[in-house]
């Protein structure tokens, strides 16, 4: 197996997973991670949107902070589902083979133009 060198990560992403009952709880966890990180958060999707199953915001962490970010959210996710995965500019790897779940695993819906 051959090894790939971290320096092809541009940064993560981070989606926060949601139901129509989590959507406050998804916002305020955005935000305490905006506060405590200074990072980007995207928009709230309040249902599926390319390869995530349901209602989701992208949160851009840098590099950088990556392994701070991965502890505090471990510990303060609130029970929402997060999934995480570098920006390698490879979108299929990235959302298929480079991936992290804080809590439960869920299945991704891969688009055709992901597909290789």
């Amino acid at each position: 197996m051959t090894s790939i060198s971290t320096a092809v990560i541009k940064d993560f992403h981070a989606h926060i997973y949601f139901d129509a009952g989590e959507l406050e709880q998804a916002q305020a966890l955005a935000a305490r991670a905006s506060a405590v990180f200074d990072i980007a958060v995207g928009r709230f999707h309040k249902s599926q949107l390319g390869p995530h199953p349901r209602g989701s915001c992208q949160l851009t962490v840098r590099t950088d902070d990556f392994g701070h970010f991965a502890a505090w959210l471990a510990l303060n996710r609130a029970g929402l589902t997060v999934f995480a995965h570098p920006n390698t500019g490879d979108d299929f790897a990235d959302h298929t083979a480079h991936i992290i779940w804080f809590g439960a695993s869920e299945e991704l819906v891969i688009p055709p133009e992901f597909m290789r």
